[in-house]
């Protein structure tokens, strides 16, 4: 197995802080990712290191059995475990007592890790579970708000997902048995996927309640009358109030996000009023306005 260097892969040295590794990836994931570049016959590849890269440098444990074992870190265990089997049986050798045996046998071990000729007639071998896959799967605002289903494109293997609605920006869902194949008859790693949500130009999430700015006219925020607004799911009308001011705020109840796996449950939608002066004026419409002005007075 050749050596891979996961921290020249994501463009970052030994020092790199975890929210290094983080920004490093989701750069090097937009940049590589297959579906960005269907004419790119090395994105897949690409975007493959850098999840790998990512997967184990993200990983607190993973990243330093890496720092210390190579490309030998997903046995760094049996290395370990190897390591004080030899160091008890070198006890055993020192005080004589060996069980009634006259010497330790480490033929299983070495035949398993190694996969060499050495006590080849006991046919054992380890098993070893597969590698997790991690992935980013980009979606707009107006899709995480119902659940439907995407299929995705994984090592060539298309997998069809279903994504419930109201998933999170930078959740992560975990897709079993959809990693890297098992060694010697080990079960399969999973698939990790990473949802990144794109802000909406005119509506803002928080948490399950959306907010938006309507803006209005001074003739209707003034004598009051009926607008329409857009929403993630349709439009709806809205009775405005005479004298409505600048700023004012009104909660539309259930009309918000979708609540994560709670059937039928929803935010709110907070709408805010921005009133607008009118330009352009005629004269007499001026006229008019200082006339207002007067009896206001």
């Amino acid at each position: 197995m050749d050596f891979v260097d996961y921290y020249k892969i994501l463009g970052i040295d030994k020092s790199a802080t975890p929210k290094d590794v983080k920004n490093a990836y989701r750069k090097l994931a937009r940049k590589h990712h297959p579906d960005l570049h269907p004419n790119d016959k090395d994105a897949k590849k690409n975007f493959q290191l850098v999840n790998e890269a990512n997967e184990v440098l993200s990983d607190p444990v993973k990243r330093k059995k890496y720092d210390q074992h190579g490309k030998d870190w997903q046995h760094a265990d049996e290395f370990q475990q190897a390591g004080q089997q030899q160091q008890q049986s070198s006890n055993q050798r020192r005080s004589g007592n060996f069980g009634g045996q006259s010497e330790p046998d480490f033929s299983d071990f070495f035949e398993s890790f190694f996969g060499g000729s050495a006590g080849a007639g006991r046919g054992r071998q380890a098993k070893y579970r597969g590698e997790d896959y991690t992935a980013e799967l980009h979606l707009e605002l107006v899709d995480a708000a119902k659940t439907h289903k995407q299929t995705l494109s994984v090592n060539g293997v298309n997998i069809r997902i279903t994504i419930p609605a109201g998933i999170e920006n930078g959740q992560t869902i975990k897709i079993p048995g959809h990693g890297s194949p098992g060694k010697n008859g080990g079960p399969n790693g999973d698939l990790y996927i990473t949802f990144s949500i794109a802000n909406h130009p005119h509506i803002k999430r928080l948490g399950n309640n959306l907010f938006t700015t309507v803006a209005l006219d001074l003739y209707t925020a003034l004598l009051g009358g009926e607008i329409t607004i857009n929403t993630l799911d349709g439009q709806v009308k809205l009775k405005v109030a005479p004298e409505t001011q600048n700023g004012s705020k009104i909660k539309l109840k259930g009309k918000g996000f979708p609540v994560y796996k709670e059937e039928g449950q929803f935010g709110d939608l907070i709408v805010t009023y921005d009133i607008k002066i009118p330009k352009n004026l005629t004269d007499k419409q001026k006229a008019l306005f200082t006339e207002l002005s007067k009896l206001q007075s």
